[in-house]
């Protein structure tokens, strides 16, 4: 494909599918983004990138793969990992030394690879991969501990990995006379002053310009934007890929400063990161030429598997010891090490180049990191779920429920929720309202939603819904519309009465949906329950369905939600929910069973005066009779 602009159009519309399909098949994305590019590229040989784009191939993923390292680096905050920084440092700076070691001598011994291109290929492959293990860990929804150090692991690692394989190619050069040994020494010295210096002081910079209003609100991403490239650059100058490491430490000295704006700049960088690992994986792949992958043999399967059953499990179990990990989490951590973007790009470089300079099993490297990313990308994205389900290291089996604001209408509720194992957690920051959720032994949290300290220490990916029910209606759009870019926009509602002006009434962008239509205020909710209004869960089948359960309930019962056989939630609110069918469960906000069978009397009275509204009226006078007695 000679168009350009119809390849990059393909390339884009290709990847965000393939995005959109895997989070609609509960898929990992970087599975079908390896197999797209696969297709576009050695199978079909309709692209090949690095030949179209020419010399533009190298700078465009360079600069690409740094804004992906830098939006990482933005999500590292030092106080998420309090309890997990033990396992975090060894992991780097033990484990990493190790992989690298234990892999460039399975390379050259099992894999049968030259040293030059063995110590390079080592050095790739202790990289991680944020690009693929940040889907993953989104989809697998772990506990806060082990996706914490996977996390911290695979962004640190990243740059050092790479820069870990620029010291053995420039060392390579200094032992054949095409470098001077004082020369790599002090441009390792000088890019690392400069990569961590630079990084710091660049991220301080950018922090007092937006903190002290030195730069508008239009133009802090463009300005993060342009900083992040021209920092990769001014660092790759000084040695090769060195940048990364730059980028990265920038992001995390942002992530760790009280920028207000940092929010919106880490969701504007999170989509330009979507785009462009979309892209980009699928861009590295379709490079990638059929007699690379045919050149593959049994000594690669087995180095992929040394790789993987002993060389990782080995590192991290060494690395580990007294670290304050159980072994459930060592043993996930252990096994989960997917490769990804960075390992393809620079095995690209570093491949092509050694292979000019005379190393003959140079282009074997591209091979070889290809196969275990391919495997790794496989094996760990199928398996991450089901062994964090059989270790207990899932943070909630199914969909959840995060109900903000304690009182009688949400204790119920949770209670409910509770009974059908739904995971609930009511949070709130008064000390007397979360002690009576406690008394009903509901999940609670103390304290502020809003603050950093619920931020690091909430684990909000056990929770797929969030209902705001406080006595603020302000608060409750406040909160909904701070936590839907997380959560998701059509999953956040919020009780309250809506305006009955155009004046009074909140812009349709601001707050959650409606919890109940139309809308009931605290004080409504309030004096219902007092006035014994409840929960009642209903389960559908064959002989009672959703038009017997309307006929059987009172005027005034409202459907909350209904639960899926999968124990997927769904809304009664929610735009697009349908009605329950069979085998769905109807969490129902009624009036009390006593005033329901009134109500069946009235009816059965003025429709068909027989027998069973006699024996309804019998019943109801029995019950009474007992309870005088008692």
């Amino acid at each position: 494909m000679q168009d350009l602009a119809l390849q990059l159009a393909l390339i884009g519309f290709a990847g965000i599918a393939s995005q959109w399909l895997a989070w609609k098949l509960r898929l990992p994305a970087i599975v079908l983004l390896f197999a797209v590019g696969l297709l576009f590229g050695p199978l079909t040989g309709a692209m090949n990138p690095r030949n179209d784009f020419g010399d533009l191939y190298t700078p465009l993923v360079s600069t690409a793969v740094a804004i992906i390292l830098f939006e990482g680096g933005l999500t590292l905050n030092f106080r998420e990992i309090r309890e997990t920084s033990t396992a975090v440092r060894r992991i780097v700076l033990l484990s990493g030394p190790m992989v690298w070691l234990l892999t460039a001598l399975a390379a050259h011994y099992v894999g049968d690879l030259s040293w030059p291109t063995s110590l390079v290929l080592g050095a790739l492959l202790v990289v991680t991969g944020p690009t693929v293990i940040m889907p993953l860990l989104r989809h697998a929804k772990l506990k806060a501990r082990p996706a914490s150090i996977l996390r911290w692991e695979a962004i640190v690692n990243d740059p050092l990995g790479a820069l870990f394989a620029v010291i053995c190619f420039e060392g390579y050069l200094v032992i054949h006379g095409q470098h001077a040994a004082e020369g790599l020494v002090l441009d390792v010295i000088f890019a690392l002053v400069i990569a961590i210096g630079g990084g710091i002081a660049a991220g301080r910079a950018l922090g007092w310009l937006f903190t002290r209003g030195h730069a508008p609100e239009y133009l802090k991403a463009p300005i993060l934007f342009a900083v992040v490239v021209a920092m990769n650059a001014l660092t790759n100058l000084v040695l090769e890929e060195a940048g990364l490491l730059t980028v990265t430490v920038m992001g995390i000295t942002m992530a760790n400063a009280r920028i207000s704006s940092l929010n919106e700049l880490k969701r504007f960088k999170e989509t330009i990161t979507i785009l462009l690992v979309s892209g980009l994986f699928i861009v590295l792949t379709a490079s990638l030429e059929a007699e690379t992958i045919l050149s593959l043999e049994w000594k690669a399967v087995a180095f992929i598997v040394a790789v993987l059953f002993i060389i990782r499990p080995l590192a991290i179990g060494l690395s580990t010891i007294g670290a304050g990990l159980d072994w459930k989490e060592r043993l996930l951590v252990s096994w989960i090490a997917p490769r990804g973007i960075v390992a393809v790009a620079v095995a690209g470089l570093f491949g092509a180049t050694l292979t000019n300079l005379g190393v003959a099993d140079g282009d074997r490297m591209i091979a070889y990191t290809f196969a275990v990313v391919a495997a790794t990308i496989l094996l760990h994205g199928f398996t991450l779920g089901p062994l964090a389900k059989l270790l207990d290291l899932k943070a909630a089996a199914r969909p959840g429920v995060l109900l903000v604001g304690a009182s009688r209408f949400t204790i119920a509720l949770a209670r409910r929720l509770k009974a059908q194992e739904v995971p609930v957690l009511i949070a709130d920051s008064n000390w007397s309202r979360i002690s009576e959720a406690r008394l009903a032994e509901v999940e609670t949290w103390y304290g502020e939603i809003l603050s950093e300290a619920a931020h690091h220490n909430l684990n909000l990916s056990r929770f797929d819904h969030m209902i705001a029910a406080t006595d603020n209606d302000a608060y409750n759009a406040l909160i909904t519309t701070d936590f839907a870019p997380e959560i998701g926009r059509s999953d956040v509602f919020q009780i309250g009465e809506t305006g009955e002006s155009e004046r009074r009434s909140m812009s349709f962008t601001i707050g959650g949906l409606p919890l109940f239509k139309p809308g009931k205020s605290f004080a409504q909710l309030r004096d219902l329950v007092v006035d014994g209004w409840n929960f009642q869960a209903t389960r559908l089948t064959d002989e009672f369905s959703y038009k017997k359960f309307v006929e059987t309930r009172v005027e005034g019962t409202q459907i909350l939600l209904w639960i899926k056989p999968s124990g997927a939630l769904v809304f009664a609110s929610s735009e697009g929910s349908g009605d329950p069918v069979e085998g769905d469960t109807i969490i129902s906000f009624g009036p009390p069973r006593a005033d329901r069978d009134q109500e069946k009397i009235a009816k059965a009275t003025t429709t068909d005066k027989d027998v069973r509204a006699e024996r309804a009226r019998r019943t109801i006078e029995s019950v009474k009779r007992k309870a005088q007695t008692l």
